[in-house]
């Protein structure tokens, strides 16, 4: 960085800042990656200001010429930082002067820093959480389509479902994996949401109550392809709703991601055998030769906490500040570009990992085969002849003690006891019980095309949404 440069606030003060203030103070090397926004958002800025006639044509056109020309400084990564550079902002303006001279400094002409840095992150966050929305769709890809190759019929790979993390009742992988899918959509259309409601140009409010110059504020909330303009100008500039909201959703979307992670954590243990990762999607250990690790289900776990606390930071530094603009607001950045960073990562690892893994069939089916995973069926066997539920529930439940103790299968108790007998006993095999849910929604092959139906409309509305 060079030296010979002053804060474009100097003026107010007889002596340079103090380098600890500037230290303490600067978002430089955190908000770079706002350079082609604020250029964008300064770009529209200037044409209000020719449209509203506070610049004339030839201002106007060597004032867009020179951010232009900082753009190409920026994508060739030639532009050169100085030592007074607080922030992106100031660092373009104080580039632009340098490049068109006195006409430069008209740049911020009816415009603060506040509303101007607030335009700049609403522009990257409306854009950035469409990427999201679209690799959750890419996600979602990959979920249902080793959804598809597991089948969905009689014949299709099934696996126990589980509670507490017990053997409850089988499951088609089918189902399994398109649970997480509707979680991801759910994701994708809160995101969609998100960005509508972040629609809202905040550009023309100033530093908290406007300009006395003929400014605006529609013209140039077009100009940037915002739905509209700011109603308020002092929650214009302290509206920082939309960076907590990324947040919220970044931070579900690694809590759904966290969840899925975990379950390949188990699924590709020895213990449980249900998947192997591919080499290209696991470590292994430094000191045992032997390990396969899935380092990227641990870390999907793991990020959660993280992406959890930046939002309860935003939050907390969100909660005390009066109206209008506070420095504190600076804090909004770090946390949401960390989330962002964090999650774009995850979500396309958890997608290679998926797509490239295999699935044991065979140790799946065999632990779903269980035979005490049928004793729902058999109690609502006794519930379609008459009995209440809670009677039969207590009435498998005592053949389920005797199983478990050792005197016989649980088929053969049921077959041989006078109240179930043989019809009861055949829905106790393989294969069997994973047919036995036929429910709206529910997880067996007689329920699939109704989901199918109902999950590919969604996605669907959603691709169509995101490709706006």
């Amino acid at each position: 960085m060079t030296e010979n440069a002053q804060a474009l606030w100097h003026g107010r003060f007889s002596v340079a800042p103090n380098d600890d203030l500037m230290s303490f103070t600067e978002s430089l090397s955190f908000d770079q990656r706002l350079w082609n926004d604020d250029i964008f958002a300064s770009i529209a800025h200037v044409r209000g200001l020719e449209h509203s006639k506070i610049l004339t044509s030839i201002e106007t056109s060597a004032i867009v010429s020179a951010l232009e020309q900082v753009a190409t400084e920026f994508s060739t990564e030639k532009f050169v930082f100085v030592k007074t550079d607080e922030d992106i902002h100031t660092a373009i303006e104080r580039r632009i002067t340098e490049i068109a001279g006195e006409v430069g400094g008209k740049v911020h002409t009816g415009r603060s820093r506040n509303d101007q840095c607030v335009t700049a992150l609403k522009l990257w966050t409306r854009r950035e959480l469409m990427v999201v929305a679209k690799q959750l769709l890419g996600l979602c890809d990959v979920l249902y389509s080793r959804a598809n190759q597991s089948g969905w019929g009689d014949d299709a790979v099934y696996l126990p479902g589980y509670t507490h993390l017990q053997r409850a009742q089988p499951v088609l992988l089918a189902h399994h994996l398109t649970a997480h899918a509707w979680a991801f959509a759910r994701d994708i259309d809160r995101l969609l949401d998100t960005v509508n409601r972040a629609n809202v140009s905040p550009l023309g409010a100033g530093a908290l109550a406007g300009s006395s110059l003929p400014i605006d504020p529609d013209f140039t909330a077009k100009e940037m392809g915002f739905a509209v303009a700011f109603g308020n100008s002092l929650d214009a500039v302290s509206d920082r709703d939309f960076v907590a909201e990324a947040l919220f959703d970044l931070a579900l979307i690694g809590t759904h991601l966290s969840r899925l992670g975990e379950e390949w954590v188990l699924w590709t243990t020895e213990e449980f055998g249900f998947a192997t990762l591919d080499d290209r999607y696991a470590t292994g250990s430094s000191m045992l030769p032997q390990k396969k690790n899935a380092d990227i289900a641990e870390l999907a776990r793991g990020k959660a906490g993280r992406l959890i606390g930046n939002l309860t930071g935003l939050l907390t530094t969100l909660k005390g500040l009066p109206l209008a603009y506070n420095r504190d607001l600076q804090e909004d950045k770090e946390p949401l570009f960390d989330s962002y960073d964090q999650v774009t990562r995850a979500i396309a690892a958890i997608s290679g990992m998926i797509s490239t893994a295999s699935f044991n069939a065979d140790n799946m089916r065999r632990a779903a085969d269980s035979q005490l995973l049928a004793a729902t069926d058999l109690a609502e066997w006794l519930v379609r002849k008459g009995t209440p539920f809670r009677q039969a529930h207590a009435m498998v439940g005592a053949l389920v003690q005797r199983a478990i103790s050792g005197q016989q299968s649980l088929r053969d108790l049921v077959a041989s006891d006078q109240q179930f007998g043989v019809e009861a006993a055949s829905l106790i095999g393989d294969g069997v019980g994973v047919r036995q849910r036929t429910s709206k929604g529910a997880s067996g092959p007689a329920a699939a095309s109704l989901q199918i139906e109902r999950y590919e409309a969604l996605i669907a509305s959603l691709r169509s949404r995101t490709s706006i």
